[in-house]
């Protein structure tokens, strides 16, 4: 066997908010020195999965404990980071206090490992046809600089945009819209409803020529108002690369992103 030192790069305050597993443990009555990793410990091995991809064995091993203690302690991890993201009302009223102008709604594909289920046609429930993989759909929304704000619960990825914002956010962006706050989103949003402003379809089988020109301008401004809002989840992939493919349970990919969001506003 031969052994090395390697360093994570992730910054220590990160590591440091994630350690407060502490106050965790008290609060579910774990006795004291019962656990074989302290909280700082078991934060690294966490955060070695969402920063580095890793298998979950891996890190485990090299922190000492098994394959049953790595997955238990990664989605002990994962679990106190989700519940401490911000829940929608609250980012729009803090967007509102802020004096934004706008936030992008947005939708993308988080793949994952094939999970059974069937759709009532006959489909797999977790296949996108749109991205030709299996996965799950997770809505977003970012701040006017592409900067990511907030993260819905997952829907399988045979789900529509616009249906699983249905579902999780356009209630709270009519509202929102309302009170002078609108939210520009692409065409897979398109019948979202007043306040959302997505782009006009070009005829079928037409140029987008075949549009008048105030549309054409319109649809040029509702895309580069959005257009930031794709770095919003690139950020997320990219900084915590476990969202690229997630080899748990396709369930968990809302709780996974919404704690992948916690740690990228802790690191910026």
């Amino acid at each position: 066997m031969v052994t090395y030192v390697a360093t994570l790069d992730v910054p220590r305050y990160v590591v440091d908010h994630l350690s407060r597993l502490a106050a965790h443990r008290r609060r579910i009555g774990t006795p004291r020195g019962s656990r074989a990793l302290g909280p700082f410990r078991q934060a690294v091995p966490v955060l070695r999965w969402f920063r580095q991809q890793a298998c979950v064995h891996c890190p485990a091993q090299d922190a000492g404990v098994s394959q049953a203690t790595g997955y238990r302690h990664l989605h002990e991890g994962i679990g106190v980071l989700a519940d401490q993201a911000p829940a929608l009302h609250q980012v729009l009223d803090r967007c509102r206090r802020e004096g934004m102008t706008h936030v992008i709604l947005d939708g993308t594909l988080i793949e994952s490992d094939r999970l059974a289920g069937v759709r009532d046609n006959g489909n797999d429930l977790w296949f996108s046809r749109k991205h030709k993989a299996f996965g799950g759909n997770v809505q977003f929304l970012s701040a006017p600089d592409g900067t990511p704000l907030w993260v819905s619960d997952v829907e399988p990825g045979s789900t529509p945009d616009i249906t699983a914002a249905r579902i999780h956010a356009l209630p709270a962006l009519y509202k929102a819209a309302a009170h002078g706050l609108p939210t520009p989103a692409d065409k897979g949003h398109t019948g979202a409803g007043i306040g959302i402003h997505v782009p006009v379809r070009r005829p079928k089988s037409q140029s987008e020529q075949a549009l008048h020109a105030d549309t054409r301008t319109t649809n040029t401004l509702i895309r580069d108002l959005r257009a930031l809002g794709e770095r919003a989840a690139a950020e997320l992939k990219e900084r915590w690369r476990a969202l690229k493919h997630v080899t748990l349970s396709p369930r968990r990919i809302g709780d996974i992103a919404r704690a992948a969001l916690v740690l990228n506003e802790i690191w910026k």
